[in-house]
């Protein structure tokens, strides 16, 4: 099995219900939260200070999951979240674990 890290990109708008939709689901043992800044060619999506600072304001939240069950969230996400613009990319993980 595959363990993957699946990150999850959106608005702070969608930051509150994103994660208490990840805290009550059973197949997700927990995650990482973090505020980020995008940069990009997407003005449509900015607001005009956004535009005027070169920036986007976004959450990032990162998930380790077997890619099966990163597939399936995925899946869950697009049902839950449709039209919300929630970006996401997974990528296979080579290591992960705790340093005791």
């Amino acid at each position: 099995m595959t363990e993957c890290l699946l990150h999850l990109i959106c608005s702070p708008k969608l930051e509150d219900s994103l994660s208490e939709w990840l805290l009550e689901r059973p197949d997700v043992p927990g995650f990482t939260s973090l505020p980020i800044a995008g940069h990009g060619s997407s003005e449509h999506s900015m607001t005009l200070a956004e535009q005027v600072a070169g920036r986007s304001r976004r959450v990032m939240f990162l998930l380790e999951l077997s890619e099966e069950r990163a597939q399936a969230l995925i899946a869950d996400l697009a049902a839950a979240f449709g039209g919300s613009g929630l970006h996401y990319w997974l990528v296979p993980l080579s290591a992960a674990g705790h340093i005791d």
